[in-house]
C-alpha cells in the first residue's frame, strides 16, 4: 500500500503561480489544497480512476480501479467522506442499497435513471434535466427561508428502459408459448 504521505507530483497541486489547472484531477487537488486537505499517493489515485468513470461509481468500483496494492478500501471510503465534505464528489444516487458517487468540479448536477430488470444507467436529457435543477433550486431556498442550512439533495429515479421491456415481454412470450 502506499504511505499516505504528501506528493510531489506533477499533479499534485503545487502548480507554479498564475498557472491554471486543465485536468479534472489537477482542478481537484487545487480543491483539496483550499480545503486545507493533504494531497497523498491515495487520493491521486483515487481522483484519477474518479475522473475516468463516465458514469456515478461505487466505493467499491473505485478500489477495483485503484488496485489493492495502491490503496486498501478503508482508504478510499475515508477520501471519499472527505471529498465528500468538501463537495469534491456528490453522492449521485444509491443503486441496490450501494451509494454511487462522481466528481462535482463546479458542473451542474447530472441525473440519471436506473432501469430496474438491467441496471443499466442512462443520463437525463439535457432539457429535462435543466428543469429539475430549476424545481430543486426552488426547493432548497425555501427551505433556506425556513432556516436550514446546507440544504442538499439526492434524486433518483428508476424504471424499466423500453428495450429491457420488450426483452422482458418477449421472453414471457417465448416461454408462454412453450
Amino acid at each position: 500500500m502506499i504511505a499516505s504521505t504528501q506528493t510531489n507530483s506533477p499533479l499534485s497541486g503545487n502548480a507554479k503561480a498564475g498557472t491554471t489547472p486543465s485536468s479534472a484531477v489537477e482542478l481537484a487537488t487545487t480543491r483539496l489544497k483550499s480545503a486545507g486537505l493533504r494531497i497523498t499517493q491515495p487520493r491521486l489515485a483515487i481522483l484519477a480512476a474518479l475522473s475516468k468513470r463516465a458514469q456515478p461509481t461505487s466505493i467499491e468500483q473505485l478500489h477495483e480501479d485503484v488496485g489493492a496494492e495502491n490503496c486498501d478500501l478503508v482508504t478510499v471510503y475515508r477520501c471519499m467522506a472527505a471529498f465528500e465534505n468538501i463537495s469534491l464528489v456528490r453522492r449521485a444516487f444509491f443503486h441496490n442499497g450501494t451509494a454511487l458517487y462522481e466528481m462535482n468540479l463546479g458542473r451542474p448536477a447530472r441525473y440519471h435513471v436506473v432501469c430496474k430488470n438491467t441496471n443499466q444507467v442512462e443520463e437525463l436529457d439535457d432539457e429535462t434535466s435543466a428543469d429539475l435543477r430549476r424545481a430543486i433550486e426552488r426547493v432548497q431556498e425555501k427551505l433556506q427561508a425556513r432556516g436550514f442550512g446546507e440544504v442538499g439533495h439526492i434524486v433518483e429515479f428508476f424504471g424499466v428502459a423500453p428495450q429491457a421491456s420488450r426483452t422482458a415481454s418477449a421472453v414471457i412470450g417465448t416461454t408462454a408459448s412453450r
